[in-house]
C-alpha cells in the first residue's frame, strides 16, 4: 500500500494531506489559493496520484508559507508512501508542450536533494498568486522527499502556461519515477543497496 496521511500545525499553516501513489488521478485540494488549488489538481491528475489537500494559511500575509509548507508536505508523503524505494524505476522525464510553452521536467529519486530551476515566468503574478512561489515550492518538495528535480523552460511566453507545463511535466516525471518496475520489484534501484 503506497500511501500515506500526514498532518503538519505550525503557527503559519496548519495541513492535512493524503496521498495514494497508485490512485486514478483524484483530488480533493482546498488551499484558499486558487491558482494554487488549480496547479495541484492538474499535478494529481497528471501523476494519476489520488491527493487530498486541505490547508488553512495565513493568507492575509501572502501565500508564501502556504505554498512553501504545502510543498514540504507532499514531499514528506512521497517520502513515506515510497518506503525504502524498492522497486521503483526511481529516473523520470517529460518534455511537455502547453500551448506555445514547451517544459522539460527530470526527475531522480537520489536520496538527494538537488533543484534545478530555470523557468522564465514574465509576470509577477497570475491571479493573486507570486510566480516566484513556484521556486519556492519546488524547492521545498525536493528537500523534504531527497530528490532531484531538473525544469527547464525550452519555449514560453503566457505565465500561466509556463507554471502549468512545469506542474504538469513534474507530475508525469514522477509518474514515471516512482512506477514499480516488474523487472526489479524486490530490487533497491542503486548499486549502494540504499536510496535513504
Amino acid at each position: 500500500m503506497r500511501k500515506a496521511e500526514l498532518n503538519r500545525n505550525t503557527a503559519e499553516t496548519k495541513i492535512s494531506l493524503s496521498l495514494d501513489l497508485d490512485g486514478t488521478g483524484r483530488y480533493e485540494i482546498r488551499t484558499g489559493c486558487g491558482f494554487l488549488n488549480h496547479m495541484l489538481e492538474l499535478f494529481a491528475r497528471h501523476g494519476r496520484f489520488d491527493l487530498t489537500v486541505v490547508c488553512d494559511g495565513d493568507l492575509d500575509v501572502d501565500a508564501h508559507h502556504t505554498a512553501e509548507d504545502i510543498a514540504i508536505v507532499l514531499g514528506l508523503a512521497f517520502d513515506q508512501a515510497l518506503s525504502d524505494r524498492r522497486g521503483i524505476r526511481r529516473y523520470g522525464s517529460m518534455l511537455l508542450p502547453m500551448d506555445e510553452a514547451l517544459i522539460l521536467a527530470a526527475v531522480d529519486i537520489s536520496g538527494r536533494a538537488a533543484l534545478g530551476y530555470a523557468l522564465e515566468i514574465p509576470a509577477q503574478k497570475v491571479g493573486d498568486f507570486d510566480t516566484e512561489l513556484v521556486k519556492e515550492f519546488m524547492l521545498g518538495f525536493t528537500r523534504a522527499l531527497g530528490c532531484s528535480v531538473h525544469l527547464r523552460q525550452l519555449a514560453g511566453e503566457n505565465s500561466h502556461h509556463i507554471i502549468e507545463g512545469a506542474f504538469k511535466a513534474l507530475a508525469r516525471a514522477l509518474h514515471d519515477a516512482v512506477e514499480i518496475d516488474p523487472i526489479y520489484r524486490d530490487e533497491i534501484p542503486s548499486t549502494k543497496g540504499t536510496i535513504l
